[in-house]
């Protein structure tokens, strides 16, 4: 699906500092986060790791996406079959031409579910507070809530809301209610992304379905998208450089 700006994804995300070589230990989370990362698994692994890989479907058309991407830089790659989008030096690009992808943004769109799918652990990142707040309810159930803020300066994006709504037993991520400054500053609204069916990595622990809804008061309405993940792996060295530059039919695009 290449017109999937309706998303309505907070890019706060995809503009998070690079991962930090910081050990477990050595960072300073609020304890409530630090159990909801438990929850999900050895995340030390993440901290440690290199790279990642993982294919992706969109339900509604099933056209598949295959991403690379390297962890420390955010370097990514996404190939589909009629696109390629990728982040270099230089910027982001697209081949073979700027109107193989439909979507309104290519820098948006490059790395969006690279952090939907990464969350919580992306959170780990440089700049980023997550604390407790008030419960928030969805659908008539109360969960215990997280705020996820970016310090002044981190990313383009940093007035984002980030709520992370866990799951009354097994306390992994269950909701994600955000705004969207990307296109619109000024943006209050807020969105819902529901995560479901968690699987093993490699002792990490990820969502293979996503789930877009409008949130409208205090409740999921009107489904916008679906996307499935599949071969996710964890690596502990990066992909060569290589693999991210534009190609020769290529275009740098915003």
């Amino acid at each position: 699906m290449k017109n999937l700006l309706f998303l309505g994804f907070a890019c706060c995300f995809m503009l998070l500092l690079s991962c930090s070589e910081n050990s477990k230990e050595t960072l300073q989370l609020n304890p409530e986060f630090e159990k909801l990362l438990n929850a999900h698994g050895d995340w030390e692994k993440w901290i440690n790791a290199k790279a990642m890989s993982f294919s992706m479907i969109h339900e509604t058309t099933l056209t598949q996406e295959n991403y690379f991407v390297n962890l420390e830089s955010r370097k990514i790659r996404l190939d589909e079959s009629t696109f390629s989008i990728g982040k270099d030096d230089t910027g982001t690009w697209v081949s073979p031409r700027r109107e193989a992808f439909g979507g309104r943004s290519v820098d948006f769109y490059h790395n969006l579910y690279f952090y939907f799918y990464a969350i919580p652990y992306v959170l780990t990142d440089p700049g980023v507070r997550v604390l407790p707040v008030e419960n928030k309810t969805v659908n008539g159930t109360s969960y215990k809530t997280l705020h996820a803020t970016m310090n002044q300066g981190v990313g383009e994006s940093s007035n984002d809301q980030f709520y992370l709504l866990l799951h009354p037993e097994t306390g992994r991520l269950e909701y994600l209610l955000y705004s969207v400054t990307y296109f619109d500053e000024n943006s209050q609204t807020l969105n819902a992304l529901k995560y479901a069916d968690y699987r093993d990595a490699d002792g990490l622990v990820f969502p293979r379905t996503l789930t877009g809804y409008v949130y409208e008061n205090d409740s999921t309405k009107n489904m916008k998208y679906q996307v499935s993940f599949a071969d996710v792996l964890i690596l502990d060295e990066p992909f060569e450089d290589s693999i991210f530059e534009k190609p020769e039919n290529g275009v740098y695009a915003d």
